[in-house]
C-alpha cells in the first residue's frame, strides 16, 4: 500500500480520536492524536501554575511532548495489541490529561501562536516518511494541507455533550449535564474563533455528521472513503 495521510478534524467530543485510531489500525498507519499534544502542554502550563502567554511562551524550551506504545492488557490477563500514550518530559501523562479542566486550558493554550508553531513543526515532521492518521482542529488546512484524504468530523452539541458526560460517568466523576453543555459550546467558540489556525472545514474535506450515526456505521463509512482514496491512481 502507498503512505498515505489522513487528516482528520472536528469539534470536540465528535469521536475524532477514536475513529482516528480504528482507521489507522485498519491502514496500518501511524495514529497522531494532537488533542493530547496540547493536553500536555496544558497539564504542564496547571502543574507549574503559567497563567499567562509569556511565561508558557517562555518554557516552551524546557517540554517535550512524545508518545509511547503501551501494551493493553485484557481482563484474562493476555496481551490485547497497543494503546499509544501522551509522554510529558518522558512521564507517561495519559491518566492526567483527560479531565475538564486540562481540556479547557488546552483550549486556551492552543491559541498562543508560538504554542501552535512548536507542535506543528513536530506533527509535520511525523508525516514525512511513514503514513499517518491524524486528527485534531487543523490538520487539513494547517498541517497537512495537501493530506490524501481529509475528513471533517461534526455532531449537534447535544449529541456531543452527552456523549462527553456519558464518558466522564464512566470514568467516576460526577458531572452535571448542563454544565457539560455550556462547555462543549465555549470550546466550540474558543475553537471557531481563535486567531491562529481556527476550527473550520477544508474546502476538499468531506463532512461526516455522526449525530445519528452508530459507531459502526460512521466506520464504515470513512472505511468506504478511505478504500476510495488509495484506489485512485497516483
Amino acid at each position: 500500500m502507498k503512505t498515505i495521510i489522513v487528516a482528520i478534524d472536528g469539534y470536540s467530543s465528535c469521536g475524532k480520536s477514536t475513529i482516528a485510531k480504528a482507521l489507522a489500525q485498519y491502514a496500518g498507519a501511524t495514529y497522531v492524536d494532537t488533542g493530547a499534544m496540547y493536553r500536555a502542554i496544558a497539564l504542564y502550563t496547571l502543574r507549574h501554575g503559567l497563567q499567562d502567554n509569556e511565561s508558557v511562551i517562555a518554557a516552551l524550551p524546557q517540554i517535550e511532548v512524545g508518545f509511547k506504545r503501551v501494551p493493553v492488557i485484557s481482563p484474562d490477563g493476555k496481551q490485547d495489541g497497543f494503546a499509544q500514550h501522551v509522554t510529558l518530559n518522558g512521564e507517561d501523562v495519559e491518566p492526567f490529561i483527560r479531565t475538564l479542566e486540562v481540556g479547557n486550558r488546552a483550549s486556551e493554550v492552543s491559541t498562543i501562536r508560538e504554542v501552535r508553531a512548536f507542535l506543528v513543526a513536530q506533527q509535520q515532521a511525523m508525516g514525512t516518511h511513514q503514513s499517518i492518521v491524524m486528527d485534531g482542529r487543523d490538520i487539513g488546512t494547517v498541517v497537512f494541507p495537501n493530506a490524501d484524504l481529509k475528513l471533517f468530523l461534526t455532531a449537534r452539541p447535544e449529541v456531543r455533550a452527552q456523549r462527553r458526560f456519558d464518558e466522564l460517568v464512566t470514568k467516576g466523576e460526577k458531572p452535571v449535564y448542563e454544565e457539560v453543555l455550556a462547555d462543549v459550546n465555549a470550546r466550540d467558540y474558543r475553537d471557531t474563533h481563535r486567531a491562529e489556525s481556527p476550527l473550520r472545514q477544508a474546502e476538499d474535506a468531506v463532512v461526516v455528521d455522526n449525530s445519528d450515526l452508530s459507531r459502526e456505521e460512521q466506520m464504515q463509512k470513512i472505511i468506504d472513503l478511505f478504500n476510495q482514496t488509495i484506489d485512485k491512481p497516483d
